[in-house]
């Protein structure tokens, strides 16, 4: 897990697919609230947002038109490149997208009245530093055990034999440290049913769930029989387990 090239991986989806898995067919159990309408009911006046990680642009074109100025970044080069392609495509002038490092922002100090993360890495104190006073922090990040069973059929996976909830308290101690207050938490853990097996192909070679899947000469062979074991009247059973972090910077 350690040598997994994560940002080779996500300059290859990007280049492929950005991160649109909209014909991914898949019936969900369960409330997953999407992290981008929370932003903007946590914004009633929708200035200035900083989206971090933002892969393909295709949530934030969806779901935060109303910001007047959306601004993502993504390390990949591929990922923004996808972005600004589907920028284009939209026709919405209030975005913009940059290939950057998420520790290190180059943004002056108190730009965003809101900063975003979806699934990606961050740092607090860079965060914190293009965050305005009594601005808020909203991310939501994959828990250990999301997609439990596939990691246990495939003995490997995205944090497969960590203690769960071990990255989310992490990251609470570092927003405290940082200087946010109001941290709270949300846990959901819902049920997915992949209709078939192509979806669920896609997505575990778009997503880094269980790296380099499909490279190892056993991984059809595993994936067969994972099929046969949860193969359901709706679909092919997993999980999905995400959590949603609210904080917000001290004011002045």
């Amino acid at each position: 897990m350690s040598t997994f090239n994560y940002k080779a991986f996500y300059d290859r989806v990007g280049k492929q697919n950005g991160w649109d898995f909209s014909k991914v067919q898949c019936t969900v159990e369960g409330e997953m609230p999407n992290l981008y309408h929370l932003a903007a009911q946590h914004s009633p006046k929708k200035k200035l947002l900083l989206d971090i990680g933002t892969g393909g642009g295709e949530q934030v074109l969806e779901h935060c038109r109303a910001f007047q100025l959306v601004v993502g970044i993504d390390s990949s080069y591929e990922m923004i490149h996808a972005a600004n392609t589907n920028l284009k495509a939209s026709e919405h002038s209030n975005f913009r997208f940059f290939q950057m490092d998420c520790t290190d922002l180059k943004f002056p100090d108190h730009m965003f009245d809101m900063v975003s993360c979806r699934q990606a890495p961050f740092d607090p104190n860079e965060v914190s530093r293009v965050l305005a006073p009594s601005g808020l922090f909203i991310t939501q990040q994959v828990s250990e055990h999301d997609k439990y069973n596939l990691k246990q059929a495939f003995n490997r996976g995205q944090s497969y034999g960590e203690a769960n909830g071990a990255q989310q308290k992490v990251f609470v101690h570092q927003l405290q440290e940082a200087g946010f207050i109001n941290i709270e938490v949300h846990e959901y853990d819902v049920t997915e049913y992949y209709h078939s097996a192509e979806d669920l192909i896609f997505l575990l070679k778009h997503t880094p769930i269980i790296p380099s899947f499909g490279i190892e000469e056993q991984d059809f062979d595993i994936f067969e029989k994972f099929i046969a074991d949860n193969q359901h009247s709706k679909g092919i059973k997993t999980n999905s387990k995400r959590y949603i972090i609210t904080a917000y910077k001290r004011g002045q």
